[in-house]
C-alpha cells in the first residue's frame, strides 16, 4: 500500500485527504498515517495539514532509491529491468556479472556508492554516497564488434541531453514564478561534450563513461556502458579541482539524481534505436557535434606515435575525431588509441 499511496501522491497537483486513502484503499486512517511515515523515513517529503490532507513536495526532495528511479524512467525496454544498491564494489562488475546469469537487454545497475569504481586506463573512480549517479546499463546487441565503440557516444549524448533537459525545466520555472520571459543564469550554463565522451559544464567535467565488451569470437555477448556524474555539490582532491565540479554546482540548483536517470534512460532508447538501424552515427552526428566542445576549436591530439595540434571539425560517422591539420590534412582520431585535450586547458 505504501507505494500505491506514493503513486496518488505523486499524479495529485493538491492535497490527497487522508478519508480519500482510506476509502481508495478500505483501511484505517492509523494504516494511513503509518504508511505515510513509512514514506517519510525512506526519504520523501510528505506535507500533513490537518482537514486538507497529505500532500508530497518534490522540490529539494532527492529520494534515491528504486522505487523512484523505476517511476522516472518511461522506456520501451531500457532501464525497465533494474537494480539499486546503497553499496557495491563497481556497478560494472555487477553487471557483467548479472549478464552471466541471463539478465535481459536493457538492464540498469544503479549504485550511491561504489568501494572499487572504474574509470578509464584502469583509473579509479572516486565514488562517495549520497553526491553522484554511478550506473551501468547492460546491452546484448546484435552487430560487429568494431561497431561498440561508438556507443560510448551514443551515451554521452543522452546525458549530455538528460542535463541540458533538467537545465532547460529550471529556467523555464524560474521564468514562469517570477512572471517574466528573460534569460537565466540557469539558462546560461553550457552542456557540451569533450570528445568522445566526457560531459562538461562550463568547461569542467562533470561525466565520465566506461565502456566494457565481452566477446566471443566474432560475436557480441554483451556490453556494459559504465557512466559516473558528479551532482551533488561537493570538494574534490587537488589532482581533480581544477577541471572538475558537479552539475548543481555549475547551474547553481537543485537536481533530483533518480529523475536524472529516467531522462538519461529515455533519451538513450530513442538514439540507441536510430543508431541500431545502421550501426553507425550518421542519424545522431548532427545532434552530437550540436554538444561538441572541441568542434572548430584548436586541439592537441597526443598520440603516442607523435602529438600534433589541429583544429577539430566534428565526427565522422563511425564517431572518430576529425582533426585538420596545419598543412590541410583531415585526420581521423580514433579514441582507443590517443586522447585530445584543449590548446589551453582541458578543453
Amino acid at each position: 500500500m505504501k507505494n500505491q499511496i506514493l503513486e496518488l501522491l505523486r499524479d495529485s497537483t493538491d492535497y490527497v485527504s487522508g478519508q480519500e486513502l482510506c476509502e481508495h484503499f478500505a483501511v484505517s486512517r492509523t494504516a494511513v498515517w503509518k504508511a505515510v511515515e513509512q514514506l517519510k523515513k525512506d526519504g520523501y517529503i510528505i506535507e500533513a495539514v490537518r482537514n486538507r490532507g497529505y500532500r508530497l513536495v518534490t522540490a529539494g526532495n532527492d529520494v534515491y532509491n528504486k522505487a523512484e528511479i523505476d517511476a522516472s524512467i518511461d522506456t520501451q525496454y531500457i532501464g525497465r529491468n533494474s537494480f539499486f544498491y546503497n553499496i557495491i564494489g563497481s556497478t560494472n562488475t555487477e553487471a557483467k556479472r548479472l549478464a552471466e546469469e541471463g539478465a535481459v537487454d536493457g538492464t540498469v545497475i544503479v549504485a550511491d556508492r561504489q568501494t572499487a569504481g572504474k574509470g578509464r586506463r584502469g583509473r579509479s573512480w572516486i565514488s562517495p554516497e549520497g553526491s553522484n549517479i554511478y550506473f551501468s546499463l547492460l546491452l546484448k546487441p546484435d552487430f560487429n564488434p568494431s561497431q561498440a565503440p561508438m556507443l560510448t557516444l551514443v551515451m554521452a549524448l543522452a546525458v549530455a541531453e538528460a542535463i541540458d533537459s533538467v537545465i532547460k525545466d529550471i529556467g523555464a520555472n524560474q521564468n514562469k514564478n517570477d512572471g517574466t520571459d528573460k534569460n537565466t543564469g540557469t539558462n546560461s550554463c553550457k552542456v557540451k561534450i569533450k570528445w568522445p565522451n566526457d560531459i562538461v559544464i562550463n568547461g569542467k567535467k562533470v561525466c565520465g563513461i566506461l565502456t566494457e565488451m565481452s566477446v566471443e569470437r566474432d560475436y557480441i555477448q554483451h556490453v556494459v556502458i559504465g557512466t559516473g556524474i558528479n551532482v551533488k555539490r561537493q570538494k574534490f582532491d587537488a589532482e581533480f579541482a581544477e577541471h572538475a565540479s558537479s552539475v548543481e554546482e555549475e547551474i547553481d540548483s537543485f537536481v533530483s539524481r533518480s529523475r536524472l536517470i529516467g531522462l538519461i534512460m529515455n533519451a538513450f532508447e530513442k538514439h540507441y534505436e536510430e543508431f541500431k538501424k545502421t550501426g553507425t552515427l550518421n542519424s545522431l552526428k548532427n545532434e552530437y557535434e550540436q554538444y561538441l566542445v572541441n568542434i572548430n576549436r584548436e586541439v592537441c591530439v597526443l598520440d603516442p606515435k607523435g602529438e600534433y595540434t589541429g583544429i577539430a571539425q566534428g565526427i565522422n560517422d563511425n564517431g572518430e575525431l576529425l582533426v585538420r591539420t596545419k598543412d590541410g590534412k583531415v585526420l581521423e582520431v580514433y579514441a582507443g588509441e590517443v586522447s585530445v585535450r584543449g590548446i589551453y586547458g582541458y578543453v
